[in-house]
């Protein structure tokens, strides 16, 4: 069976994404039953018994910047040899809930660490693998921040500044302008149903 291919959700928090993920799955995974392929979801920082373990220090523990940027790509270096490529080796797509670009984004954009460092530990952790597809939920800051202030309570990335989530959208979006042939943005200021009706092109293009 050919290779699986790997999606990725990202976008600030309070954008969305997750909102849209599991209705993204089943659409995704009716696509490909015909093929006998399967739809593997999972998440970052997370998706191995390790991930799971360090997304609860990194969400909730103060640290220095760069040791959050190097637990960050040790949990992805777990989560690619554990749970991505053997998935996408035996013919699975992978649809996971944020990946690289939201290092580049939080890390680098939000927190400020050189860009050079991140590269660095991505060609490391990573070598030349990058998501298939990346679909990005494009929000106002504002917008952002009104949706998080009523939702559970907040972790250590969801409490920073609006600044802050300036800067991380900002790196997003320029992410997304160096590779256009892997980013699709999603407006999700609109309405769910527009914003589903715009994942359906997506569903419809894979």
């Amino acid at each position: 069976m050919a290779r699986g291919k790997f999606i990725t959700f990202e976008g600030i928090d309070g954008a969305g994404k997750t909102t849209h993920l599991d209705w993204f799955r089943q659409q995704l995974a009716a696509k490909l039953e015909a093929q006998q392929r399967g739809v593997v979801m999972t998440r970052e920082p997370g998706g191995t018994t390790l991930g799971e373990t360090l997304r609860g220090i990194l969400l909730n523990q103060p640290m220095d910047l760069e040791t959050e940027a190097l637990l960050m790509f040790a949990s992805r270096r777990e989560h690619l040899a554990q749970v991505i490529e053997p998935a996408l080796a035996r013919g699975d797509w992978v649809l996971s809930d944020r990946f690289t670009d939201a290092t580049f984004a939080y890390q680098g954009g939000g927190r400020g660490l050189p860009r050079d460092k991140l590269e660095a530990l991505e060609r490391w952790v990573q070598g030349g693998f990058q998501p298939d597809l990346t679909v990005l939920f494009d929000i106002p800051t504002d917008t952002a921040s009104e949706r998080r202030s009523s939702a559970r309570a907040p972790d250590k990335f969801e409490s920073e500044s609006e600044a802050f989530f300036e800067r991380t959208r900002a790196e997003y979006l320029r992410r997304a302008e160096e590779a256009p042939e892997r980013f699709f943005i999603v407006d999700s200021s609109k309405p769910i149903d527009e914003i589903r009706q715009r994942l359906e092109e997506v569903v419809a293009t894979l």
